[in-house]
């Protein structure tokens, strides 16, 4: 299955989760999986959450960023991953000049 973000329409977000500034993401969703190529503009941010059914894999493409993951901060770059396992928390923002350019993809955990 090919997903072409090209043909997917993106969507701004103001304050994604209760974080501050804009994110602008394509995204592509059915029932097991989240899959976004996402912008998140300098100085904006995610709000803190957690994962409670789910997992996360963010893929930095171009930027620096800041994560708050539970109790610790990362600072990752391009060409790094974060990862945010269920049962855990985290946030994020853009400390760069430039727009964060990240591909992610979000699972869910059947019971």
């Amino acid at each position: 299955m090919i997903i072409d973000f090209e043909n997917i329409e993106s969507k701004d977000i103001e304050g994604f989760k209760g974080g501050k500034g804009m994110l602008h993401t394509c995204n592509f969703e059915d029932e097991d999986n989240k899959i976004m190529l996402s912008c998140l503009e300098p100085g904006a941010s995610s709000g803190y959450h957690c994962h409670k059914d789910n997992s996360e894999v963010i893929y930095i493409i171009s930027g620096d960023v800041k994560f708050r993951y539970d109790d610790k901060e990362e600072i990752l770059h391009t060409g790094q991953v974060h990862y945010c396992p269920r049962g855990h928390s985290h946030c994020f923002e853009n400390i760069g000049k430039d727009k964060l350019i990240y591909f992610a993809q979000v699972a869910e955990h059947k019971k």
